[in-house]
């Protein structure tokens, strides 16, 4: 005699979970864990530069490096600056293996997101996760860039793909260069594998900070010359100033 019910599956609601907020302990009160004051303390990017989201003094303005030379990419979206305390839940998810912190950066940037693409933004068709150097991997164990991008693809429905992208040289770290050197420093140092997959598509890069833009400058060029039709960059922060991160 079975006293138990036959389920075929499992059920878990997690949204009914009394989460509690990563930052200060205390219940959170949201479908995420994160509570509202907390949420309201981050450092939200309210006035950036229309292309690059360099943070500005006023909306609507183009930074003066983007009105010298356009980039290669399209648009930056990037809800926050890089500051406190979200350069500390960075970090900790990065660098110290801390990915419930990360899983819920990405779920606020998918929200954030889908409120963008409410009001107009057009929708990649894929999004593309910026490659990490092999022997960082290894030291790592994970790429916190395309742990975003499969989250992101969760909570937005927009397929994530790994396969387009490929890093062929272990560069230096980009951290302390400033953006030329930055620059010599990518030089050949990504391919595109893939271009059939990306041929005249909508694209997203998807990186966790940016800095200089040296990064997915390089990358979006590779990418349009391989046939994308545009590339936008989805990142959780824009420093204030570049080299500052």
């Amino acid at each position: 005699m079975r006293c138990q019910p036959r389920l075929k599956s499992m059920v878990y609601k997690w949204l009914n979970n009394n989460h509690t907020c990563l930052l200060c302990n205390e219940p959170a009160e949201q479908p995420y864990p994160l509570c509202v004051p907390c949420e309201a303390e981050l450092p939200w990017l309210q006035d950036g530069c229309q292309v690059c989201a360099l943070p500005l003094p006023m909306q609507g303005l183009t930074c003066a490096q983007c009105s010298r030379r356009t980039p290669a990419y399209f648009r930056v979206e990037a809800p926050w600056y890089y500051g406190f305390p979200l350069d500390a839940l960075i970090s900790r998810f990065k660098y110290n293996s801390q990915w419930p912190l990360g899983h819920l950066l990405a779920q606020l940037l998918g929200r954030w997101l889908s409120h963008c693409y409410s009001e107009g933004l057009p929708r990649p068709a894929l999004l593309i996760p910026v490659p990490l150097a092999r022997r960082r991997l290894r030291q790592r164990g994970y790429n916190q860039a395309a742990m975003l991008a499969r989250w992101l693809s969760g909570h937005t429905g927009i397929t994530c793909n790994e396969q387009v992208l490929k890093r062929l040289i272990d560069t230096p770290a980009q951290q302390g260069l400033k953006a030329r050197a930055r620059q010599r420093n990518l030089r050949h140092a990504f391919a595109v594998i893939n271009p059939h997959l990306i041929e005249g598509r909508h694209l997203a890069l998807v990186d966790d900070v940016l800095t200089t833009g040296a990064t997915v400058q390089t990358l979006a060029s590779l990418l349009l010359k391989a046939g994308a039709r545009r590339v936008d960059v989805y990142c959780l922060a824009r420093t204030a100033k570049p080299g500052s991160a």
